[in-house]
């Protein structure tokens, strides 16, 4: 009589095999979500330079409170707008990660933003 299947030691194996992958693939799985926080952050800040520039070439100032102008993506919090003597600095932060972005126009940098007008995170 001839039997067909598999051998215990077989399912055992694969299963093994399974496991070793998945511990290979969620932290990848993990880092790439955090990037792309960080970049859904940058880009926020980008779009809120737009933003006070378009409110500073219509009012000559610069403004914490941009209204219906500028709006965030889902899970970033802020932006903490403050006003600078030629400028204004930002920054934003993300419900699901400890990492947070700044920007800054004008003379008074805000760490880690290092560039007028270039969001860095930490």
């Amino acid at each position: 009589m001839r039997r067909s299947g598999f051998t215990l030691i077989e399912l055992l194996i694969v299963v093994v095999i399974i496991g070793v992958l998945a511990s290979i693939a969620i932290p990848k799985f993990a880092n790439t979500k955090e990037k792309a926080y960080m970049t859904q952050m940058k880009s926020d800040l980008r779009n809120l330079v737009t933003a006070e520039e378009s409110f500073f070439a219509d009012s000559i100032k610069y403004t914490t409170n941009l209204g219906t102008a500028f709006r965030t993506s889902t899970g970033t919090t802020g932006p903490t707008i403050t006003l600078t003597a030629d400028g204004w600095t930002a920054t934003v932060g993300h419900t699901t990660s400890v990492r947070t972005c700044a920007v800054y126009s004008g003379s008074t940098p805000l760490a880690p933003a290092a560039k007028e007008g270039e969001p860095r995170c930490t």
